[in-house]
């Protein structure tokens, strides 16, 4: 296998024999054949489109097959067997039905399906990671491959609230069809990569939309973090219909309903505050659940990627449940609900009313829902702050956490900050400084949290309001900074929807992508002046005191 899609791949370079991750080779080469189906799936629905015969179901199955190869979401091979007898099936009947129209397709490899890793390897020239030789094409490959993974999550979240759009999905075919080309070169790439970041911010404008169309919009709100005394669900990853869904079907049922790392935000959308068992959050970002779990007592629920490998001697497993295209072996499987249906959760509300109440790991309350509309309506205050020197910068440090010790940068910087600058939050990186006693500033927390990765497009939107209210030609002018943390591919779509918007100076960590080559990174730095941290005395005085 090699696999270098996460921040945290082995020595910096690529995972060879398992992944850092948890992943065994078996599973990578199942990915590798699942992506292969994907790019032909997208050259056909490609063609198909042009001539207004576009297939929404294999758009689906392109969508769901590049969001189960997203970091830490499906380890179960089994699964991914599925995924690859279905993408085989679909590509099947793309081209049956081309043919039926008298439509020419371009020719592609033809690979059958296959039934085991060791037979997908025979084809790892045509399906790996390493089947281009050029490492800068490879690398500026693998970056649009990334960012249509993330804006997959993303157009799926949407899709389960029945919000869809037409232009996203082509715009992960087209990507994905080009990058099954051999004879594209860096020009053609480049431009190639910022049009998938243009499509990332329609994609997260898309879910912005469904979720607060379908929930309200997000409002500032103190979050419980202690637990109660009946037996509890933690539900975990991002997908707010599966959080409704068991919100509802939880009622009177004597059970609580907590939230865990990245559904946190949920916790901010007025449609749920009417549930009273929706108790508040347990624990920190997903790294930590093979510690927190053990603690929590009930069941769990994984509703998207940041589900962790347990421990072989964990307690826990048998109570996780999962969803939609998480995946993991010897935890229970519940299939998601069809053409707008509830997902049935009865099964899991069972289990978790034998269990005892969560043993209680901390206390108090943490402040969030400040996204866009919020935060916009706070306009106003923070525009006389700012004109009277008592907010200097905002930082954007969106973004995600993870277990390398290197990420204690993020708490240190968040703490050296002056206290005249405030933080402009999204994503599980929060839990990395939400929990210090950073105070406000006249009233104004100095860590804003706008929600999940999706909710990045709340900062722009932020950015986009002052720019504005300021009258200054660009983002650039105005007196934000970025120094955002990145894992997985979700923060590669965000990256590369703020370099379509032209941001300049961003600063990203702990490392840079390891698919970056020296002449991508001189490029990147060359346009947007990307640059990577250093340390926090060289940072803040960088960002902070020029």
């Amino acid at each position: 296998m090699f696999c270098y899609q996460c921040q945290e791949t082995a020595r910096g370079k690529g995972c060879e024999l398992q992944g850092v991750c948890g992943k065994h080779f078996e599973t990578s080469a199942r990915m590798d054949l699942l992506l292969y189906a994907v790019r032909g799936i997208s050259a056909i629905n490609r063609e198909l489109r042009k001539n207004g015969l576009a297939s929404r179901e294999a758009s689906h199955e392109v969508i769901d097959a590049l969001f189960t190869t997203i970091t830490n979401a499906n380890f179960d091979d089994a699964s991914l067997d599925d995924f690859i007898r279905r993408a085989f099936e679909v590509k099947a009947e793309l081209v049956a039905k081309a043919k039926e129209n008298g439509i020419n397709l371009p020719e592609l490899p033809q690979i059958e399906f296959v039934a085991t890793p060791e037979e997908a390897q025979k084809y790892e020239h045509i399906t790996g990671v390493l089947a281009e030789p050029n490492e800068d094409i490879r690398g500026l490959k693998q970056l649009a491959i990334y960012g249509c993974k993330g804006m997959a999550a993303y157009g799926r979240h949407a899709a389960n609230l029945g919000f869809e759009d037409e232009e996203v999905y082509a715009a992960i075919e087209n990507a994905m069809a080009e990058t099954a080309r051999t004879d594209m070169g860096v020009d053609e790439l480049l431009p190639l990569v910022l049009k998938v970041g243009e499509a990332g911010v329609s994609a997260m404008a898309l879910l912005d939309k469904a979720n607060t169309e379908s929930y309200g919009n997000p409002e500032i709100t103190k979050v419980n973090i202690g637990v109660g005394n009946r037996p509890g669900i933690l539900i975990s990853g991002h997908d707010l219909k599966d959080l409704e869904d068991l919100l509802e079907q939880t009622k009177d049922k004597g059970v609580d309903v907590y939230t865990h790392s990245e559904m946190l935000p949920g916790q901010y959308y007025p449609a749920f505050k009417k549930y009273p068992h929706f108790a508040g959050n347990y624990g920190n970002a997903w790294w930590k659940q093979t510690d927190e779990f053990e603690k929590f007592n009930g069941v769990f629920l994984f509703t998207s990627n940041c589900i962790v490998p347990p421990r072989k001697n964990c307690t826990y497993l048998d109570r996780v449940y999962t969803t939609g295209v998480v995946g993991m072996p010897g935890t229970h499987h519940i299939e998601p609900g069809k053409n707008g249906q509830p997902t049935d959760f009865s099964e899991l509300i069972a289990h978790a009313q034998k269990c005892p109440p969560p043993t209680e790991i901390e206390h108090g309350e943490i402040v969030g829902g400040f996204a866009h509309h919020q935060v916009i309506e706070l306009a106003p205050k923070i525009i006389d702050l700012i004109n009277r020197g008592k907010i200097r910068k905002f930082v954007v440090m969106a973004g995600c956490d993870g277990r390398f010790p290197s990420r204690d940068y993020y708490t240190k910087f968040a703490e050296a900050l002056p206290g005249d600058c405030v933080i402009l939050t999204a994503g599980c990186a929060k839990y990395r400084y939400n929990k210090l006693p950073l105070g406000d500033i006249e009233g104004v927390p100095r860590v804003l949290d706008a929600g999940q990765c999706n909710d990045s497009y709340s900062l722009v939107r932020i950015a986009l309001a002052l720019k504005d209210a300021f009258k200054v030609e660009s983002i650039n002018d105005l007196p934000i900074v970025f120094n955002i943390a990145w894992y997985e591919q979700k923060a590669v779509i965000v990256l590369l929807a703020l370099l379509s918007l032209g941001v300049q100076n961003i600063h990203t960590g702990p490392t840079l992508p390891a698919f970056f080559t020296p002449d991508i990174l001189k490029v990147l730095q060359e346009k947007f002046n990307i640059g990577t941290i250093s340390t926090v005395e060289n940072d803040i005085a960088t960002l902070i005191n020029n």
